[in-house]
């Protein structure tokens, strides 16, 4: 028996476990740059289209802080994998997230000693999690690479482009695996390893917006690597030799790590805790804060204050990237209603700002999931608190959470953008405005995970995840493919009223969405109050 003994009986155990989440993930990452590709080849088909869209969307520093400098030259292929290279952040997010959860929240939960007191080595548990992360990147690499040369771009730019996704996502299952070492907490872990996620993304974004003498900066850190691949245009294969050698050094290091600590325990000492229990966890909403507030402000940051700054900073540019192209106004309009340009592009991204919120209703919805599968919810009810008092409290930040995250975004996405007109006090109403439109889609998601909570809590994950991911593909990729609008409609966010514009805002549509919202709420904690608790 070895260190390793059963990592490949961990893979297929982890393979079980997320069959259903880790498939969606995989599509969505793999169909989104095809998507984007098929849309822009039929907006710009020539090269002077293409350059002059380059040359808008790089007069904005925000959007090379996103997408780095841009490419040498205005190829489809080229464009894509400029355009797309906040996929890589993504892919990155992923992969640290799907590791830290088959690590540290296996030993949080007490999996991680069952499962070692049988025969499986010491590391097979690190090892099987990373090797999964990494093959289940390896895929998408390649179909995203075939997705490509589907779209007629050559070959050898294609696969360099999967493979600095791959790449991404393996680099940052290491960087996942090394931050579950450190602490006791799978949150704490998650932390770290984003705060370095963001760090790494801030110095390279830095060093291309500033260019000079900080130009280093862009590549100063293994993620900067990735996107200095220059897909298409550069193709630099050395550098995913460089990227591999620093993600195995990383894993050795964190089964070092793992071989210096006891299972469950960290190498950073844990923060004790008072002595005595705040006044404010003496209620469930009290408790349900504890548990949600680090997501509800990191949300609150990324995509309220980076997000709305984004959004509004672009917004004055959307008059250049929209002018004498019908094809690409036609499908903004079908994202941000019939208005001025720059009413047009906040629209449609606070369409996709509201998408993105969603995933985080649907991880606070399924809060009250994960306490129970973790036996945290019993004690608590068996103190006297009622289900629906309980739940109420998660409920809270499932439904006005997301609604706080969408109005901050449209705050300072209409305190930049007002700036840039003279015009803050007006664009603020308006753009907050359409920012909170969008919340009765966005609730009935949560309508629709917490019902599955109540009826089928053991589906409740795949079905929250799955209704999202059927959302992006029939908002993002449905639009920018000209699909029906029958086969648009099935998605909650198409019956919300295109603001900021001229017209009156429509309610029925948003009196029925909340409806259903409210309904499927319902009937989710009727069911809730019916079945056995917990379920495991």
């Amino acid at each position: 028996m070895t260190s390793l003994t059963g990592t490949g009986t961990l893979i297929r155990l982890i393979l079980r476990r997320d069959r259903v989440l880790m498939p969606i993930w995989m599509l969505c990452m793999a169909l989104l740059p095809v998507g984007l590709a098929s849309g822009t080849a039929s907006l710009y088909p020539t090269d002077a289209g293409r350059q002059g869209y380059i040359d808008s969307l790089a007069s904005s520093p925000l959007l090379v802080l996103f997408y780095g400098p841009k490419p040498a030259e205005p190829s489809l292929g080229a464009l894509i994998f400029w355009r797309s290279a906040t996929g890589i952040v993504i892919m990155g997010l992923i992969a640290l997230l799907v590791v830290i959860r088959h690590t540290r929240v296996e030993e949080e939960a007490g999996r991680r000693e069952l499962l070692g007191s049988t025969v499986v080595g010491r590391h097979a548990a690190l090892a099987a999690a990373v090797l999964t992360v990494s093959g289940a990147s390896l895929v998408v690499g390649v179909l995203v690479a075939l997705g490509m040369i589907s779209q007629q771009t050559p070959a050898p730019g294609a696969f360099a482009m999967g493979l600095a996704w791959a790449f991404a996502g393996i680099l940052y299952a290491a960087i996942g695996a090394l931050a579950a070492q450190l602490t006791t907490g799978a949150g704490a872990a998650r932390g770290i390893a984003g705060a370095l996620l963001g760090l790494d993304f801030l110095l390279r974004g830095t060093g291309d917006v500033a260019g000079g003498g900080l130009s280093w900066l862009s590549w100063s850190t293994p993620l900067s690597w990735v996107y200095q691949v220059h897909a298409y245009t550069g193709d630099r294969w050395w550098l995913f030799a460089l990227t591999t050698a620093v993600a195995l050094a990383l894993v050795l290091v964190a089964l070092r790590l793992s071989a210096a600590r006891d299972v469950g325990a960290g190498l950073l000492p844990p923060r004790l805790g008072p002595a005595q229990a705040p006044a404010t966890l003496r209620s469930p909403l009290g408790l349900a804060w504890r548990l949600h507030r680090g997501s509800l402000i990191g949300w609150t940051i990324g995509l309220g204050v980076i997000g709305g700054v984004l959004f509004g900073g672009v917004a004055k540019t959307a008059s250049s990237l929209l002018e004498g192209n019908g094809q690409l106004t036609e499908i903004m309009e079908r994202l941000g209603g019939k208005s001025v340009a720059s009413d047009i592009f906040i629209g449609g991204s606070l369409g996709i700002g509201a998408i993105a919120v969603a995933a985080y209703a649907v991880s606070a919805a399924l809060r009250m999931r994960t306490e129970e599968a973790a036996l945290r919810s019993e004690p608590v009810l068996a103190a006297g608190v009622g289900r629906l008092r309980w739940a109420a409290g998660h409920l809270v930040f499932a439904l006005l959470g997301p609604t706080v995250v969408m109005a901050v975004t449209g705050l300072f996405a209409g305190l930049v953008y007002g700036a840039s007109t003279g015009e803050v006090g007006r664009q603020v109403v308006r753009v907050v405005g359409a920012a909170l439109v969008q919340m009765p889609a966005v609730w009935v998601l949560t309508g629709l995970t917490v019902a599955a909570y109540g009826l089928l809590p053991r589906l409740s994950p795949a079905v929250g995840w799955a209704a999202l991911a059927a959302c992006v593909l029939l908002g993002q990729v449905g639009a920018a493919l000209n699909l029906g609008q029958s086969v648009l409609d099935l998605s909650p966010f198409s019956h919300i009223p295109h603001l900021p514009g001229p017209a009156a805002v429509p309610l029925t549509p948003l009196i029925i969405l909340t409806a259903i919202a409210a309904a499927l709420t319902a009937l989710g904690l009727a069911a809730l109050r019916r079945r056995d608790i917990p379920v495991t």
